[in-house]
């Protein structure tokens, strides 16, 4: 497929959000708004796969990926990387708004970047936080379903992969200090913890069901789908680098030993995605829709076998054919690589290009067969410009 024929699928699937209509609540075109953090928010949705040779390979959306201002010059909030192959924008006449935010925690934060939560946060200069941002929108919209990933970030998902890295390369293969065993790691996934967080993406989902009913909306007009996170590197067997060295990180970047990688998957991500499976029923809503995406990646996440670096695979730009099929979908956990070049820090271990296309698929399916499901990559190639996921 070319690239032109390539780009041109993809604005016919709504890779550009719509124009707004201001119909009000239940009137007019439908639209999908998506909330949360990294994972929705379109996090790496630059990048087509990795190359350590050259960025051009990879470089799908180029400079603008994360603008998202009405010019797409720049950013409505600095580094929340709302990417334009975002999940928000399924097309087929349904409009598609994404007030989602890398980095962004189940309550808004005002550090070295303002990260809105999903709460009702306003200080009276125009930064808010989702649920605000989502009950204004609504209110002169018609919102028809609400897509929310949440929770990562509380469980301090950046700070746990920094950790194990920093082990990977810090001890030797024979010696090898894990991350899964450390305090700053396990404090996480404390039964006290868990439920502390537990508690707080259940306030989440609540907040959106207000801001909801504050724009007008009965419980039952809209719904609400919640994702689980995806697999992002494979366990221990499925690694294409052996753990011994530093090529696993310094070639693939994925430096986790196969023990902390064996844990990541059966202990950590199932105790995250367990959680926020347990905050639907804790926030009490009546109007949601579970969307599975723990093995949506399976077969092309990060360093697993089967797929590759562009000069890995023998191919040199993501329009050809088979790039879909033999690149990454996952983005490489950079550390200092990031300086001279468009990578940001902030990409590392995210959904990609590829990964977002077939998560938007996964959500155009939950709207038009009005349900959840697990969804999974079940056949090569792309459809319509994008992979060939199913919701089951």
């Amino acid at each position: 497929m070319s690239a032109a024929v390539l780009l041109l699928s993809l604005t016919g699937l709504g890779l550009v959000a719509p124009p707004a209509h201001a119909d009000g609540p239940g009137s007019g075109t439908p639209y999908v708004v998506t909330v949360g953090d990294s994972y929705i928010s379109g996090e790496a949705g630059r990048w087509a796969g990795s190359s350590n040779d050259s960025e051009a390979p990879a470089d799908a959306l180029g400079a603008h990926a994360y603008h998202d201002n009405a010019t797409h010059t720049a950013e409505v909030i600095p580094r929340c990387h709302r990417s334009q192959s975002a999940e928000a924008y399924i097309g087929g006449g349904v409009g598609g708004l994404n007030l989602a935010c890398s980095g962004a925690r189940t309550t808004t934060s005002t550090g070295d970047y303002f990260k809105p939560g999903i709460d009702f946060y306003d200080d009276g200069a125009g930064r808010q936080g989702q649920a605000k941002l989502l009950q204004t929108f609504a209110a002169t919209h018609n919102v028809r379903q609400v897509v929310v990933s949440i929770g990562g970030n509380d469980f301090n998902f950046a700070s746990i992969v920094t950790r194990c890295v920093q082990n990977f390369l810090l001890s030797p293969s024979w010696n090898p200090d894990y991350c899964r065993d450390d305090s700053s790691v396990v404090a996480n996934f404390t039964a006290a913890n868990v439920t502390t967080v537990r508690g707080k993406i259940a306030t989440s989902f609540q907040n959106l069901r207000t801001a909801m009913r504050n724009a007008g909306y009965a419980d039952n007009a809209w719904s609400l789908v919640v994702q689980t996170y995806p697999s992002p590197i494979p366990a221990s067997s499925g690694f294409r680098y052996g753990q011994s060295g530093f090529t696993r990180q310094g070639v693939g970047g994925c430096g986790f030993w196969n023990a902390d990688a064996d844990w990541a998957n059966a202990t950590a991500l199932v105790t995250i995605n367990n959680t926020v499976r347990a905050a639907i029923s804790q926030s009490g809503l009546t109007n949601t829709r579970l969307l599975e995406l723990q093995s949506a990646f399976n077969g092309r996440r990060l360093c697993e076998k089967g797929v590759g670096l562009y000069e890995e695979v023998g191919l040199s730009s993501w329009t050809q054919p088979t790039a879909v099929d033999k690149t990454e979908w996952i983005n490489q956990i950079r550390t200092v690589t990031t300086v001279g070049s468009n990578y940001y820090l902030q990409e590392s271990l995210h959904p990609n290009y590829w990964a977002q296309l077939a998560l938007r698929s996964c959500v155009r399916q939950t709207y038009t067969q009005s349900r959840g499901g697990t969804c999974t990559l079940t056949a090569p190639g792309l459809l319509n410009g994008e992979p060939r996921m199913t919701l089951s």
